[in-house]
């Protein structure tokens, strides 16, 4: 059974996006990185947040531009909006409801993970409790405003397990489990 992993790279103090939803200072951290190629073969679906879908890509302007993982994957991606374009767009489906889309992103995904993309779905689904994993890749920088990688006005504590530790010479890879 498909298990559903958020992941993200992060600054040092805790966005994965600049104000407005910029990407840009991502590119400078992008490189090689074992577990993220590890990740990529084991992803079988991908659950986006509307504002990621349309959002900035740190690729912008290159070959990889609007790609998952910078052309490195490609699938089924379940798109979660009230909002979708009256267009097709290929390998997407675009869902009005977390259930839903939740539903559909396992089926598709098998016994791999539904990866999920977006600070506000990957949210959504910790509150519903279907979130099982997170996967954040620390880039060495410091933004000072923008999307956190993890928002609860008011606080609340979620209780994470780490899994796995790691390193490469631009970023560090903290692997937890949500303990239930």
């Amino acid at each position: 059974m498909s298990k559903l992993l958020y992941s993200a790279t992060m600054s040092v103090d805790g966005f994965i996006a600049g104000p407005g939803g910029d990407m840009s200072w991502l590119t400078g951290h992008l490189g090689p990185n074992p577990a993220v190629d590890e990740l990529i073969e084991e992803v079988g679906a991908l659950l986006v947040g509307h504002r990621t879908f349309r959002g900035d890509d740190p690729h912008r302007g290159t070959e990889q531009d609007g790609k998952a993982f910078g052309g490195g994957w490609s699938g089924p991606q379940f798109v979660l909006t009230h909002h979708a374009p009256a267009a097709p767009v290929p390998d997407v489906t675009f869902v009005g409801d977390l259930d839903s889309a939740v539903a559909a992103a396992k089926a598709a995904a098998g016994d791999k993970y539904v990866n999920v993309l977006g600070a506000n779905v990957a949210r959504q689904c910790l509150e519903a409790g279907v979130l099982d994993e997170v996967l954040v890749i620390i880039a060495p920088v410091m933004l000072g405003d923008g999307v956190r990688l993890f928002d609860h006005p008011g606080g609340t504590n979620v209780r994470l397990e780490r899994l796995s530790l790691g390193e490469v010479p631009h970023a560090t890879n903290l692997w937890l489990r949500v303990v239930r």
